[in-house]
This record gives structure tokens, sequence and C-alpha cells, in this order.
């Protein structure tokens, strides 16, 4: 990695102007705004590739010039975010400037030179308008360019340039709007970058995630994040890795075993070689998964471009009838500077993408502008019951003692359990040592706990050597068998509960069974999707049909399939699209993946399976089941934005087109009702649609 060279060109505290020759290069800019962007005390970031300059605003309580000057240097080309194509410049304000001083110039010149003054001010919009016409076809951009050269033709100096800072003023307000909606999504979404230690010339050294390099040695310790797909080398270690498989259950990790990025490590040690970096990790697919957000384009987007772009030969049409009836130039100015295809072409990606960092401010990445208008337009909402309904804080149900010789009772055997499982961090371990707290039993006493990373654990009671671990670890490593059990075992195995299997020397002691609980908010988000307009609530489950049902029954559904096999989902999904509803299906695993595709929106909730985010249109962030009704809440006000701008901008319009035909609007008059306009539904859309329930919950807390 070569960093980067700048040259510092002018600091006051909290500003820094930089010269950067690297940013000429095509990816560079965006991605070292989002290197710079993720740093604490970062407030904006501002780049002009053609003058390769780049301006950051920081807080200087927070970060120190040097300090940011040390990410400068430490940024390299792949220590910015996923190679991403660069976005437009910074919207200029020279233009801007040179208006201004050529309107205070203007008096203090003789004629001539007020002429030249003009034509050198407005000479940008009329070969923009040129160009335009000739590589596009009449757009708004042409339009501009006709009426400022009428006003500058005729000799109404004044009247061109006020027009032409006007009309420029717009635009520099408009890309500034977008632009600074995109950038407000992007900073919002990009993951935290994760660090790692990486062995290099004999030392660990903490770099940046995405700087390893392929075949590189990486040592990662407990709580840490391994920010690489590689395999493991040396130690053993529970790893979570809900990131991928969707289950919140840690897994044994040891030589020569396979790890992904975005896995967490619960326990142990390892050393691990990366074997995939870069844009082939977690991370890569999540910033792709940003872009892809701000690329897809919804079909209330795709009607409204084309609308404008009608609408702009609606005005020359106009302008031409004025012009044949009234040979008033005046008026065709005035009516060329009447357009419907700013409001309309920007309102609506403004506001999609304001929804969209909305949705993100409450826990939801939605891909699209798309993919919320098809969440606002469902009726049927399908949940995947395990992971979703449920969560994966798991809560101990049964206590089955299989041999009474040790102990005597279901509360002894748990007390006995939980005794020797407080001494580990498993959820397993956690859920045993609450049912004893919850139940208030005594701690028994107990020798020295021998622990086995990822198969279990023993220790010495005034009875018998006690071992409690999985059945693999019992039967293969302890030689105690559960044959003769297999009859209870399967019942509980087929109720969909996890066991923890109790063994001493003797043989079999007992046997406890847990499971995943239903989410609290659960409830609050089925009644909240039925006043947001959701007809009905499908849950789809592996379980029992009678212990589906009896969840159903709780939560009020109106259909609930159980027994479902993985296969079947999509299925289920398309049948009710064949009844004629719109389809939504809100899962969690790797196997949710074509029901996720087959529906009209996907949702993937936050701890599912990589393959199920990928495939979803929605992903939460947050581990909330509410966030699903924020969403929906969210798409809906945002489609009513869109609407509400939409019939502003035909009527405020139409009615200062009519002005404009009629004579009682100047061109200056008519630009700045117009620009107002567009301003105003820019405005309108950047706020954005807030979850109301939500934020009253705010303001009661």
């Amino acid at each position: 990695m070569t960093p980067i060279s700048y040259r510092l060109l002018h600091a006051l505290p909290g500003r820094l102007r930089l010269r950067v020759p690297a940013l000429s290069e095509v990816g560079v800019g965006e991605s070292l705004r989002y290197w710079l962007d993720a740093q604490d005390g970062v407030e904006d970031v501002r780049i002009n590739r053609a003058a390769r300059s780049l301006v950051v605003d920081y807080d200087p309580r927070q970060l120190a010039q040097a300090r940011l000057l040390a990410w400068l240097d430490a940024f390299g080309p792949r220590a910015g975010a996923s190679q991403m194509r660069d976005a437009p410049d910074d919207p200029s304000i020279a233009p801007l400037v040179r208006n201004v001083l050529t309107l205070l110039l203007l008096p203090l010149l003789p004629r001539p030179a007020q002429h030249v003054a003009t034509y050198l001010n407005i000479g940008s919009k009329l070969l923009k308008g040129a160009d335009t016409l000739i590589h596009e076809g009449v757009k708004v951009e042409v339009l501009d360019a006709l009426a400022v050269g009428l006003s500058a033709s005729r000799g109404k100096l004044y009247t061109a340039n006020i027009t032409d800072l006007l009309l420029t003023l717009g635009e520099y307000l408009e890309e500034r709007t977008q632009q600074q909606s995109d950038r407000l999504l992007r900073r919002l979404l990009r993951p935290a970058p994760a660090t790692a230690w990486v062995e290099r010339d004999g030392q660990l050294v903490q770099i940046p995630g995405d700087q390893v390099l392929a075949g590189e040695l990486l040592v990662v310790g407990v709580g840490e994040t391994i920010p690489v797909d590689g395999r493991v080398v040396e130690g053993v270690a529970m790893v979570n890795q809900a990131a991928v498989t969707g289950e919140d259950m840690p897994i044994a990790r040891e030589a020569p075993k396979r790890v992904v990025a975005g896995s967490v490590l619960v326990e142990g040690r390892l050393r691990i070689e990366a074997t995939r970096v870069g844009d082939d990790t977690t991370t890569a697919r999540v910033a792709r998964f940003i872009q892809e957000s701000l690329d897809k384009t919804s079909e209330t987007q795709r009607m409204a471009d084309e609308l404008a772009d009608t609408r702009v030969y609606l005005t020359l049409g106009s302008a031409g009838a004025v012009y044949a009836l009234t040979r008033d130039l005046t008026r065709v100015q005035s009516v060329f500077l009447v357009d419907y295809s700013c409001a309309l072409k920007l309102g609506t990606p403004v506001a999609f993408k304001s929804g969209l960092y909305q949705a993100a401010n409450h826990g939801v990445l939605i891909k699209g502008g798309e993919a919320m208008e098809r969440l606002a337009g469902i009726d049927t909402l399908v949940f995947d019951k395990t992971g979703t309904l449920t969560h994966s804080e798991l809560e101990v149900t049964d206590v089955v003692v299989l041999d009474p010789r040790c102990g005597e009772s279901e509360e002894v055997l748990l007390a006995m359990v939980a005794s020797v499982e407080e001494h580990a961090t498993h959820p397993l371990s956690q859920a045993v040592v609450e049912a004893a707290r919850e139940r208030d039993l005594q701690h028994i006493s107990h020798g020295e706990v021998d622990y086995m990373v990822a198969h279990g654990l023993s220790a010495r009671l005034d009875c018998c050597r006690i071992l409690v671990g999985s059945r693999h670890y019992l039967e293969e490593h302890e030689g105690v068998r559960f044959e003769s059990h297999e009859a209870r075992i399967a019942r509980l195995l087929d109720e969909g509960k996890t066991l923890l299997y109790v063994a001493s020397e003797r043989g079999p002691m007992g046997l406890i069974a847990l499971r995943d609980t239903l989410r609290e908010d659960a409830e609050e988000t089925l009644r909240r999707l039925r006043t947001l307009g959701i007809e009905r609530l499908v849950m789809i489950s592996g379980d029992r049909q009678e212990k589906a049902e009896a969840l159903g029954r709780t939560l009020r559904l109106d259909q609930v399939h159980g027994e479902v096999r993985p296969e079947e989902k999509a299925a289920l999904i398309i049948a009710l699209q064949r009844e004629g509803r719109k389809v939504g299906f809100v899962g969690d695993g790797i196997n949710d993946g074509p029901a996720l595709v087959a529906a009209d929106v996907g949702i993937a909730m936050s701890r599912g399976a990589d393959l199920a985010r990928a495939s979803a249109d929605i992903v939460l962030t947050d581990d909330r089941l509410i966030a699903v009704a924020d969403a929906r809440e969210i798409a809906l006000g945002t489609m009513s934005i869109i609407r509400t701008n939409f019939n502003a901008t035909v009527g405020i319009n139409t009615a200062i087109m009519a002005g404009a035909l009629l004579g009682w609007l100047s061109p200056v008059a008519s630009a700045l009702l117009h620009n107002g306009t567009t301003l105003g539904v820019l405005v309108h859309a950047l706020r954005g649609a807030r979850p109301a329930q939500r934020e009253k919950a705010i303001e009661v807390e």
C-alpha cells in the first residue's frame, strides 16, 4: 500500500484545505471521502477533482489537526471504502460569485462593455443549452438558454443577468440538496471498518481490516470481529457466525476449519490465514448493497422523469403559441422560465433518498426507491417464525431427570448444572444460570471446573463428577451413552428445542431443554402493521402444526402454516400471489433465500444469514421486529410526500404558466417563482417521512 501525497494549502481551526494529486484518479475521491467520513470528529468532506482540492471540516474539540493529517497519511488504495465510482464534484459557488460581480460592475461600465460582460457571464448557460439540444434534444436547459439569450439579445442586460443568477442559484441549491442526500445516506450506512492484528516481520501489528492481504496470518481474541474470510491454522474457539448462518449460536472452530468475515469470536483464541480479503468480504458486499440503494430507479421516479420531459414540450409549445398570438417576446421569455422538469425530476429521488436515510436512522436498510415503493404497496406479510417472531435468546423449558441417584429432583439437577455453568459464557450456560436464579436455587459447592472449548465442561461435586455438554462430547469423549433415553430425546427435539446433556461417571443424569423466546415487540409490531394497511398476517414454521397454531392464536395471525420444509416456503408465497395479493416476506435463514426472492418485497432480519440479506430488498440493521412496522410507515409516508410534491409542482407551475401567458409576470418574477417552487418541493422532500408512533414514544421518554 502506497500512501497518497498531499500539500496543505490552508488551515483554520476546524477546517483544512489540501491539494491531493491522486484525486484525478478514478475512484480515489469517493473512497477518500468515505475513509474520512468514517472517522470521529469529521463533519464534512468536499472534493473538487478538477482542482485536485480537498476541504475537510472537523470539530477541533474532538479532533486535532495532527490526528486528521495522520489519517490522511494512513489512507491508501485499500484503505477506503469498497471500490465505488466517484460521485460528481461538489457544486461550485464560482458561477454565483461571477453573476454577483457582473451585476455590481454593470453600472460602472460603458454600454459596449456591458454587453461583453453579460455575454461572458451567461455564456456557459448558452453553451450548455446548445450542447443539450444537440445531444439530448429539447430539455429544460434549452428553455433556460432561450430565456436568458432572448433578454440579452433585446438589450435587457440586467434582466438577463438577474435571470441567470436566479437559475444558477436554483441549480446550485438543487445539486447541493441532491448530493447531500446521497452523502448522508452513504455516511450513515457505511459499515464501521473492523481492525485486525496481523503478523508482520515477527510482530503483531494492528491495521484496518480492509488492508489485510491474502495469505497473511491474523490473531483474533475474545470479543473481536473476524475481518476476513480465512482458515484456522492454530487455536480452538467458539465463534458466533450469525452474520452468515443466521444462527446466533456459537460454534466450535479449530484447524483446519474455515471462518468468515463478520463473525465474532466469543471464547478462545484463533490464528487465521486470510483467504478472501477486500472486496470479497462481507463488509464490501454491504458497501455494494448501499450503492445499489442509490442506483435503483423506482417506477414512480421513471414516470416522473417521463412526465417532466413531456412538460418541457408543453412549455415550448405554449411559448410558441403566445408569440404567434401576441408577438410579445417578454411573455415568451416568462413562459420559457416556467418548467415542471426540475421539481418533478429532483423531488422524487430526493424524497426516496430522504426516506432511505430516515429508514436507516430507524434500523432499516432499504435497497432503493423501488423496494420502498413495493413495501408501501403490499397488503400481505408472511413471517418465518424462527429468528423473526422469536429471537435467539434462549430460555429453559424442561428439566428432565433420567437417573435420580445423584440428582433427586429437577431443582437439584438444575442447581448442580447452573453452579457449574456459571463459569462459562456460552448462551446455553447463561440461560441455565438465569433459570436457576429465577427459581431462587442455591449454589452447590464443587471443585475446579475443567472446560473443553466448544464441547462441554466437568466438575467434582460431593456426590459425583458431573459432566455437562453436547451429546457428541459426552458419548464420544466421555463414553456416556444415551440410547436408552432416545424416546424422550426425540420428543424434545421434535418440539424444536435445544438440548443440554448431563451425566456422571455412572451414566446419564438428565436433560435440560431450551428454546428461543417470543420477541417482546412481536404483538405490538403486528398490531401496528394492521393499522398501516396490512390486511393479512401469515406465519410459516417448521414446528408441528399444533404448536404453530398455538403461537398463531397468541399473535392473532390470519393464517399459520406448520411443518413447512425450507423448499416449500417460496411455493406458499407464490400461492398467495396467485390469489391477487401483494406479498412481503420476513425471514433470516439461508433457506429463506428463495422465499425472499419470490415475494414482492423481501425483508431480512439483522442477524439473518448472509445469503438472506443478499436476496432481500430490505435488511433490518437493528435486532428489532418493530423496525418492520417503522419501515412500512416510512414507505407510506415517502409515497405520500411524493404525491403531495407532484400535485404542488403541477398546480403551482400551472398557475405561474398562466400568469406568464397572460403577461402578468415578468421573466425575473417567473424565474423567481418557479425556482422558489422547486426549492420548496426539495425542502419538503428532504425532510423525509418519520414513523409518527416512534417519534411520540421518544418524546414521552
